[in-house]
């Protein structure tokens, strides 16, 4: 396979040129990220339901901070893991869950088993200062050695060999799955945010949807999908669909529907940031309470003010300054639809990530890769 060229490819903390710069009065604001944007909905929201007054804002504040769950990573996994870092950095373990229970039994195929695995996960690291950020995608096809974990029901469950790494979602939630993380990568993780099926959608349609290009058709059954080449606004199952999609383009891999990710990603940067929820307080609220139902978090960020506050500090993040790219991996010789960890190269990416240092291109050069690069994009 091909080496992986990431979008924006480019070292954290070396800026692109999109255009020609304006300084002074008139100067255009920088687009926010996709991340950046969903954390900052929470900190608009909390400001914005203040503002409403009146009894009645106390009661929607409290409603909202009784949306979101939560986990106590820490109480968890207490000592049994990597010290932290004081550097000024943080990491974040960003997970998609592809539970089939609830409301998420009709969203993008699959079998309704009461369980789920992390269908997304990225590893967000904020760089000191946070003014610059660099985000790792973990194919979730990857065998990896899983430790020994202890699910929510208190079950403990041995260590794995060449395990799946997004089984360690399923085999004991988010505990196990950033304890398989810090494993892998021997990065403590500082924060813990996932967002489910049903919650994914309901954003994407409290947004306004996200506006791409196809170069191809793209139709995948399992996920709900059916584009023409051509330029979209994507509602809420579409995008779904799209970021979930391995079928339906390229070559059915993992590594495929990743770049398909990023390239969601890149769009939303793109999009036009005026989504008018400041001048409309029913759509504040609606965005507040799709948010705070979509997410769980750990303990330090289980607030409506805790959220805002660390919103606030991504607010810092520009664009130019998110390098993304997915974790070094090879194609497994004994099974092409598994991966594994490109030892030495990855001992580069998260040396660099440690030390608070931008990723060598050496990291990611000539690491496996997908077949769906150029097929979405921002129009």
């Amino acid at each position: 396979m091909p080496s992986e060229s990431t979008p924006d490819a480019g070292i954290a903390g070396e800026a692109t040129t999109l255009g020609p710069r304006r300084g002074g009065k008139g100067r255009r604001r920088k687009p926010r990220s996709a991340g950046r944007k969903a954390l900052l909905a929470t900190a608009w929201s909390a400001a914005g339901i203040l503002l409403l007054g009146g009894t009645g804002a106390g009661y929607l504040y409290f409603k909202l901070n009784g949306n979101i769950k939560s986990v106590d990573i820490n109480q968890a996994l207490g000592g049994d893991r990597p010290q932290r870092v004081d550097n000024g950095s943080e990491n974040i373990l960003v997970l998609g869950s592809d539970t089939r229970s609830g409301a998420n039994r009709k969203l993008g195929g699959g079998t309704d088993d009461g369980t789920g695995r992390s269908d997304t996960a990225m590893i967000v690291h904020l760089y000191k200062g946070h003014k610059q950020a660099s985000v790792v995608s973990i194919p979730r096809d990857t065998l990896v050695d899983r430790p020994a974990c202890t699910d929510p029901k208190g079950d403990t469950h041995a260590a794995a060999r060449g395990s799946m790494f997004n089984e360690a979602y399923s085999v004991g939630g988010a505990t196990c799955a950033v304890k398989t993380v810090e494993s892998i990568t021997g990065i403590r993780m500082d924060h813990y945010i996932e967002v489910d099926f049903a919650g994914f959608e309901k954003l994407i349609d409290t947004l306004g949807g996200v506006q791409v290009t196809t170069t191809k058709n793209i139709h995948d059954s399992s996920s709900h999908l059916d584009l023409k080449a051509g330029t979209h606004t994507l509602n809420g199952q579409q995008a779904l669909g799209l970021v979930r999609t391995r079928h339906g383009v390229g070559d059915g891999s993992d590594l495929g529907r990743i770049q398909l990710q990023q390239a969601f990603i890149k769009a939303l940067v793109s999009q036009v940031e005026h989504i008018g929820v400041l001048t409309s307080p029913q759509k504040l609220y609606d965005l507040a309470d799709t948010a705070t139902k979509s997410v769980t978090t750990d303990s330090d960020l289980a607030s409506v003010k805790d959220l805002a506050s660390f919103a606030e500090g991504l607010k810092g993040v520009s664009s130019s300054h998110m390098n993304m790219v997915t974790m070094p991996v090879q194609y497994d010789p004994a099974n092409p639809n598994r991966v594994l960890l490109d030892e030495a190269k990855a001992r580069l990416m998260w040396t660099a990530l440690k030390n608070d240092q931008p990723i060598p291109a050496a990291a990611t050069k000539g690491t496996a890769t997908g077949e769906a690069k150029g097929v979405v994009s921002a129009p």
